[in-house]
């Protein structure tokens, strides 16, 4: 039976009655009056125990001081092993670990930051830049230099009358001028948009300058007929612009083309709603109403003409 096995779970008398040692030594390794109430004795080994008491300092709620005493075998005075801060079962514990990664937000990078990215990101995919081989059939390739070299040394009527090695001999231009077109259209970058990240990309900018937004919903026109509007390349400019008017909110940002603002360029001449006709008033013509109908001579109460009888019908 191993050692471990017969140990007893009884706490040694000395070690579980050295509760002042124990309090004093959590009292010098914290603050002044945050040391609180003795909670529990904990056998850790043979004449090895643990005191725990309260901890009443702002912010690690339910977290209790650790201090543990042993004894050596036959000594009658307990030394001190360690005083920790140790959470108890119901402790207020920071949140589980977020890799930076995931804790990163829009906005947070600074002025001097870095932010790399993975090869694997998503929003990424190979671009072209002009390192891989050209196809076997290209001008530039490899395999076609070395033919045009066989075909002028089988032109020569002696091969041996060539001065200089074959390396001398006149070939097609190098691969260095298909690099110099990608660069100059834009190609030469190592990785590019992927379609996830232009539709992540048109989301969030859709979110934030795209025609569901209360500005765009009280515009008087959108940005596609602004010229304010500066347009972008590739595949986004079909539906996304950059702004360029100072009054504007979304001055130098990217904005929908359905989005729009009161700063539009055709807002002071853009026709106005039509308003109806106000009353027409006539004060040149006098219509002349009597006080009170004219009476038929020959009866009392006559209905006037023109005037129907509404008492009998």
């Amino acid at each position: 039976m191993s050692a471990a096995t017969t140990r007893s779970r009884t706490p040694d008398r000395l070690c579980a009655e050295a509760v002042d040692l124990a309090r004093t030594a959590a009292e010098e390794a914290a603050a002044p009056g945050v040391v609180g109430e003795h909670v529990e004795t904990v056998v850790e080994g043979d004449r090895v125990v643990t005191h725990l008491f309260e901890c009443k300092e702002f912010g690690y709620r339910g977290w209790r001081w650790a201090v543990t005493v042993a004894r050596a075998s036959r000594a009658k005075f307990v030394t001190l092993d360690e005083t920790v801060l140790l959470p108890g079962p119901d402790a207020l514990l920071a949140p589980e670990w977020v890799p930076w990664s995931e804790r990163l937000r829009p906005g947070d990078l600074g002025p001097g930051d870095l932010l790399p990215t993975e090869a694997d990101d998503l929003r990424l995919e190979p671009g072209f830049t002009g390192e891989d081989a050209p196809p076997p059939n290209s001008p530039v390739s490899e395999e076609m230099a070395e033919l045009v070299e066989a075909e002028y040394i089988a032109d020569t009527e002696d091969a041996e009358v060539i001065a200089g090695p074959v390396s001398d001999l006149p070939v097609v231009p190098t691969r260095g001028s298909i690099a110099a077109v990608a660069e100059e259209l834009g190609l030469r970058r190592a990785r590019v948009l992927s379609r996830y990240g232009l539709h992540v990309a048109a989301d969030r900018w859709e979110e934030s300058f795209g025609a569901k937004t209360p500005m765009a919903q009280a515009a008087p026109a959108t940005c596609v007929s602004c010229g304010f509007l500066s347009p972008i390349g590739g595949s986004l400019g079909q539906a996304f612009g950059v702004c360029a008017n100072e009054f504007s909110p979304a001055d130098g940002r990217v904005v929908s083309l359905a989005y729009g603002c009161g700063g539009h360029s055709e807002a002071a001449v853009m026709p106005k709603p039509v308003r109806p006709a106000g009353p027409v008033i006539d004060e040149t013509i006098v219509d002349e109403l009597p006080l009170r109908p004219a009476a038929d001579a020959g009866s009392v109460g006559a209905v006037p003409e023109g005037v129907e009888d509404l008492g009998h019908s």
